[in-house]
């Protein structure tokens, strides 16, 4: 009679927590599991203005990175246009709930020349919020896959756009956003611990911003 020889428990010797990481590892690599679609992914009920005044209603696609939005109706032919052709478009969100409003508008990405560049609107008043968007690669370490792994995520970079439409990119810190703010600033700081309120969150410095123009009445 053949002896059953029990298997060693793995999950005491390494831990609950990386036994189903590895279990995760050998039977959905790093890909699969953070596979995700993003908004740039997806078409959306929207419309767009064109710069000779048509305005374009129906399903909606955007690319920021490449500075195109596509159009399309009931599934039929797609077009594509460049934000030299575009005044600005709107989507209705599904993931977010929102409708989002983005314009061409002209800046200088690496000279003096500007282009019309797509921008998304956060927020206007006295201080007015813009946002690009980009899916890039980041990597992570993590003890669960023995090593690092890299996954796709969705980098925003924020620009604020100033009375005399000059676009300036925002790179500080909340200090540095607070200094703009002036003699605001320990209000809009106030308002930021007691709402609990990150301002590299996209939504979250919306709301600062927004906050910070109310305290001019717009």
């Amino acid at each position: 009679m053949s002896k059953i020889i029990p298997l060693p428990d793995f999950r005491n010797r390494i831990g609950a927590g990386m036994f189903f990481g590895i279990m995760a590892l050998l039977f959905f690599p790093p890909k699969q599991i953070h596979a995700q679609q993003f908004p740039s992914d997806l078409w959306h009920e929207g419309k767009i203005v064109l710069l000779e005044g048509d305005t374009l209603r129906g399903n909606v696609k955007y690319d920021l990175q490449q500075d195109l939005v596509q159009y399309s109706v009931a599934n039929q032919r797609t077009t594509a246009f460049s934000a030299r052709k575009v005044l600005f478009f709107e989507i209705f969100d599904t993931s977010v709930r929102k409708y989002r409003q983005f314009f061409a508008l002209p800046y200088s990405t690496t000279s003096s020349y500007k282009a019309p560049v797509f921008f998304e609107l956060l927020e206007e008043g006295k201080m007015t919020l813009l946002s690009r968007e980009s899916v890039e690669y980041r990597t992570y370490n993590s003890p669960y896959y023995m090593g690092s792994y890299s996954r796709l995520v969705l980098v925003y970079k924020y620009f604020f756009l100033d009375e005399n439409g000059n676009i300036s990119e925002f790179n500080g810190n909340k200090n540095d956003l607070l200094n703009l703010m002036n003699k605001k600033s320990e209000e809009v700081e106030k308002y930021i611990k007691s709402n609990k309120l990150k301002y590299d969150e996209k939504y979250d410095f919306a709301r600062i911003v927004a906050y910070y123009n109310s305290l001019f009445g717009t």
